[in-house]
């Protein structure tokens, strides 16, 4: 009798994951958390099948980027509007909408597919340490 795992309820059941981002590096913090928003962690991992866990992060207000990104990077998008193309740099996205930039690096690591959107919705982030996901 062979012991492999299936498609069974509980290969399949989601899991909660919770990232404490104080101090880490945007771009590793972010692959991390795609990876577990894919299922990739899972042996039952299947590209075509929405087999992902949970993910909360806390403390996004103190992630850090490394080398001159803090003064370089800027985040653009457009309104579809004439001249409508805004852009905002990382300091000013870190004071106004923190949570923002490590939703924006995640979702630039996931695969451009129509799972996407339902694997972002699954990512909580919190600005401080208030997690109210926790048991």
């Amino acid at each position: 009798m062979s012991q492999s795992v299936g498609n069974t309820a509980l290969a399949y059941a989601r899991v909660w994951h919770s990232v404490d981002a104080n101090g880490r590096t945007l771009g590793k913090l972010a692959q991390r958390i795609a990876l577990v928003l894919m299922g990739k962690h899972k042996p039952i991992y299947d590209a075509g099948v929405d087999c992902g866990d949970y993910v909360t992060v806390t403390n996004a207000r103190s992630v850090v980027v490394s080398g001159r990104k803090s003064e370089q990077k800027m985040y653009r998008h457009h309104t579809m509007w004439p001249g409508g193309l805004k852009e905002i740099p990382y300091d000013t996205m870190m004071e106004k909408k923190p949570d923002e930039i490590i939703r924006k690096a995640v979702s630039g690591m996931l695969p451009k597919n129509k799972l996407r959107d339902r694997r972002l919705a699954r990512l909580h982030i919190f600005t401080d340490e208030k997690n109210p996901f926790e048991a």
